[in-house]
């Protein structure tokens, strides 16, 4: 649904001319551009931002975005969980904790630029898992 822009009344989608005022309607906007898409993709990767895109319009609507954000989720979710062993393992557990964290924030960051390059990387059972939920 578009607005006439000279009196403001709704107009619909494909209509030339305001049946109140008789503008000219405007052309629609066009739609966000693949490399916008391929941004809020790669942030996306950010879990608090993941999960502001699967609430708001319009990225809640894009399955490339919606991808990631899920991925990101699913990770974090993942993350935690090994965390949570990891951390009541004494000492073995213990020593490991700063290493398997390292390898989780690098696996994001590798994540975050595949999505900047435009890429649907999937990880295993994770993405899999991701692209359910995202409708891919």
């Amino acid at each position: 649904m578009a607005f006439c822009s000279g009196c403001g009344t709704a107009i619909a989608d494909g209509t030339t001319q305001c049946a109140a005022c008789s503008a000219k309607a405007e052309p629609a906007a066009a739609p966000a551009s693949a490399g916008n898409d391929n941004l809020m993709g790669a942030l996306a990767y950010i879990p608090i931002v993941a999960l502001v895109f699967l609430l708001i319009e319009p990225y809640n609507k894009n399955k490339f975005v919606r991808f990631h954000a899920f991925q990101c989720l699913f990770l974090a979710v993942a993350w935690i969980a090994c965390w949570f062993i990891l951390a009541v393992i004494p000492i073995i557990g213990w020593i490991l904790l700063p290493i398997v964290g390292l390898g989780f924030f690098i696996l994001l960051i590798v994540l975050f630029i595949k999505a900047y390059q435009g890429n649907m990387f999937r990880l295993p059972f994770i993405g899999d898992m991701a692209a359910k939920q995202a409708g891919v």
